[in-house]
């Protein structure tokens, strides 16, 4: 298991130009990570910095880390053909910049819709399945492993994520597993995370407060599908089974990338050093 950071969790320095990602870079290298997941478009983007991706590979080359994964938003229900083939090649031209970064993993997205009913979510999972199966083509020359998020609502419950992967059928498409978004569909995480952990070819390791419906916690919490107030936590300061979910995770024999994402309200490299220290800690005592 190699242990490290999602760029995503130090969003909130970045956007407000305390750090910038090779100074993430060097952070997450600073606190013992062995990777960083690059996760553009949140504090820094390639489009307006052409000379970045360059710059990446430098600083995680001289840090000592992998650039272990690269995330993208992505959405394959569009209202038109050229949309979809517009969207599909956005996304195979981001396959390229991975093998560019010397990266092994990539997660894109694969749909969003405001109605997120399983009448949709049938209707729309072959056409979501090409797509994803065209990306996965193009990466397989490069070694790339591409993979959908158990995230966005419309494809989060651990059964839509497996209807997808087995649509796809192929070697090199599997699911970037997120422990703690299961609850965002209300779905119990522990036993979520088992039935997918087969398909993972990364793992994020996120931590939320649960708060039932009834009981209005106020400002800075969002609602689950069902209506279940959650707010992102320090990996093990939360709701989750933490120990429970990582025991499952090491005793599956998973030997992959595991990625601190986190999303809390406390100072971000406050929350992720203390996630980071967590996790590293369960891990060994489970």
């Amino acid at each position: 298991m190699k242990l490290g950071v999602s760029s995503y969790s130090l969003f909130q320095a970045m956007n407000a130009g305390r750090m910038n990602i090779l100074e993430v870079i060097d952070w997450v290298a600073e606190i013992g990570g062995e990777h960083i997941e690059i996760v553009p478009g949140l504090g820094y983007n390639f489009q307006d910095q052409p000379d970045l991706e360059q710059q990446i590979i430098d600083k995680a080359k001289s840090a000592g880390i992998e650039i272990s994964n690269y995330a993208i938003g992505a959405n394959f229900i569009t209202e038109t053909d050229e949309q979809y083939e517009a969207e599909i090649a956005r996304v195979i031209a981001e396959v390229d910049r991975v093998h560019r970064l010397g990266a092994k993993l990539m997660r894109h997205d694969v749909a969003s819709r405001p109605d997120t009913s399983i009448a949709n979510f049938n209707q729309d999972l072959e056409k979501v399945a090409a797509a994803c199966r065209r990306i996965a083509d193009h990466a397989k020359q490069f070694d790339i492993t591409t993979s959908l998020e158990n995230h966005g609502y419309y494809v989060q419950a651990s059964d839509r994520v497996q209807s997808v992967i087995h649509a796809v059928d192929r070697p090199n498409f599997k699911t970037t597993l997120d422990v703690g978004n299961f609850v965002c569909v209300d779905e119990d995480p522990l036993s979520a995370v088992k039935k997918n952990l087969p398909y993972a070819s990364m793992v994020h390791i996120k931590d939320f407060y649960i708060r039932p419906s009834t009981r209005n916690p106020g400002e800075g919490w969002f609602k689950s599908s069902g209506g279940s107030y959650l707010r992102g936590a320090i990996a093990g300061h939360g709701d989750l089974d933490m120990y429970e979910i990582i025991r499952s995770v090491k005793s599956s024999g998973y030997n992959g990338f595991l990625s601190i994402e986190y999303e809390g309200m406390e100072e971000c490299t406050k929350g992720t050093k203390i996630a980071f220290d967590n996790v590293k800690r369960i891990w060994d005592e489970v």
